[in-house]
């Protein structure tokens, strides 16, 4: 079977890819035999690189037409297109970035028994080294006239269509493939880079320390979460990866870091959607002497930073083309407030939980909690959270379903806690910390309590977290915010397509 060598050709069948396979192996094994260097021919340890094709570009931006700029250069890239004719053969090569320039193999430059060789040996996909004079075709073409070549890696399998959409499962599964064809994909990868890079700046800005907390915990607590579990041999325990570093965070603030932060790694065994994964990136940051007004400064700042270091400005462009506005200072609305206005009706927390089932079967809403508080969330994400398109600070959660959070200073029976909502989806949490060890006793025995009755999500009594606060926490404001919703924030797209490489059933 002879390989197409245009990347214009139709979906191949199992067989083809089989047969095709087949044909290349047997080409390694060619160029393996030719070689004097062992397996080098092949995929040798180098190639005399001397530049790389965005910066050649870069160099050569507007050249005119049919010119030859008696520059030298010695690039590699792969093989994304190929057209072979008589004397005079044409390949795109494309780097890692997606930048892409044309390799011209000629009989009068590179010999009869190259060009054979190239023709014979050279197939999409492969990795190929080229050295010769950077010209323009005729056409105005940005290429390298090769003057010699050699294979840099053998590609075993053939590429996918180039010119077709992968399907979403592809590019979950074999995000390599993915970024091989597609320039979002490459772009999603490089934004999140300058995210973090961002977040990092902000930070350092303003005094903040990075930190690294463990991932493997005795105690799964910061969160209500289910999490996952597994065993130390060492130890001859049972171990629970981390659902959230925010016990071991604050202890860093009563040891005098007053300026914390970390972006690593959280895992809960709980549903995977369009918005959440079991494995996800998070930040988390903490501010002694701040509350969580001051937090939600500090989140907007960092989200619009991050903005302007992937768009250079607050108004972001989504993968769909839509314009997104993250610009100015940012609505705060109260949880009880919106929902009464929601439902006509006012809510407070001093609302029966009686008055709450009702509201619930009223609306279709299925709550199966002892919580009044579980009751009032629900019924605000069900009639207020999906009208909050632009990005809007909830204020004042109910007291009963926050157990590390500060009782409100002014209104009885909810606490100092906001959830930011973009686009609909919650994108990031804020506290004023709860720092009263008795009082935080007495919500972790609640929580046991809760957990005692079946409750998955509900926190253990963690007496190490307890005896750090006894030596005496500063106020603190505290925060939240998953880097891959961060990135579905600015990009548009769903949480699998911003994590490299989602855990895939």
């Amino acid at each position: 079977m002879t390989e197409a060598t245009s990347s214009e050709n139709t979906e191949l069948t199992a067989e083809e890819v089989s047969e095709q396979k087949a044909v290349r192996l047997a080409k390694r094994e060619r160029l393996i035999a030719a070689s004097t260097d062992l397996g080098g021919g092949a995929y040798p340890v180098s190639v005399p690189v001397t530049d790389t094709i965005p910066a050649v570009r870069a160099r050569h931006e507007g050249l005119e037409a049919d010119v030859a700029t008696g520059e030298l250069v010695g690039i590699a890239g792969r093989v994304v297109y190929s057209r072979n004719t008589g004397k005079l053969c044409f390949a795109t090569l494309q780097s890692g970035d997606g930048s892409r320039i044309q390799a011209m193999v000629s009989l009068a430059n590179v010999g009869e028994d190259s060009l054979a060789e190239w023709k014979e040996l050279v197939d999409l996909g492969d990795h190929v080294f080229v050295s010769g004079e950077v010209i323009t075709s005729r056409r105005g073409e940005l290429s390298i006239m090769v003057a010699t070549w050699a294979i840099a890696s053998k590609a075993i399998l053939p590429l996918p269509n180039l010119h077709n959409e992968l399907s979403e499962e592809t590019r979950v599964r074999s995000r390599y493939l993915d970024l091989i064809a597609r320039e979002q994909s490459r772009r999603t990868v490089l934004d999140r880079a300058k995210v973090n890079q961002s977040l990092r700046r902000t930070f350092d800005a303003l005094d903040f320390v990075e930190v690294e907390t463990p991932m493997l915990q005795v105690m799964h607590g910061g969160a209500s979460a289910r999490p996952f579990v597994t065993h130390s041999n060492a130890f001859d325990t049972d171990l629970y990866l981390r659902i959230a570093p925010e016990l071991y965070l604050k202890r860093a603030v009563v040891g005098g870091i007053d300026r914390v932060f970390e972006i690593n790694r959280n895992f809960r065994n709980e549903g995977a959607d369009s918005t959440h994964s079991p494995e996800f990136a998070m930040l988390e940051a903490y501010q002694a002497y701040g509350d969580y007004n001051a937090i939600a400064d500090l989140t907007q700042k960092l989200i619009q930073d991050a903005a302007l270091a992937t768009s250079g400005s607050h108004v972001v462009t989504w993968a769909d083309g839509t314009e997104f506005d993250l610009g100015g200072d940012w609505a705060r609305i109260s949880m009880y407030d919106s929902l009464s206005e929601a439902i006509g009706e006012t809510v407070t927390p001093e609302t029966s939980i009686e008055r709450l089932q009702q509201l619930a079967e009223d609306a279709g809403v299925e709550v199966d909690h002892p919580l009044p508080g579980k009751y009032v969330e629900e019924l605000w994400e069900h009639h207020v959270k999906s009208g909050l398109e632009r990005p809007t600070f909830v204020m004042d959660f109910p007291l009963d379903t926050s157990p590390l959070v500060r009782q409100h200073r002014a209104i009885p029976g909810v606490v100092e806690k906001w959830d930011l909502y973009v686009r609909g989806f919650e994108l990031a949490t804020g506290y004023s910390e709860l720092i009263d060890p008795v009082v935080q006793r007495e919500r972790f025995v609640e929580q046991a309590k809760l957990a005692a009755k079946g409750d998955p999500e509900a926190m253990r009594l963690d007496e190490e977290f307890l005896r750090a606060l006894e030596f005496g926490m500063p106020p603190t404001g505290g925060m939240g915010m998953g880097i891959d919703r961060l990135l579905m924030a600015l990009t548009g797209l769903g949480i699998r397509e911003t994590i490299l490489f989602p855990l895939v059933k």
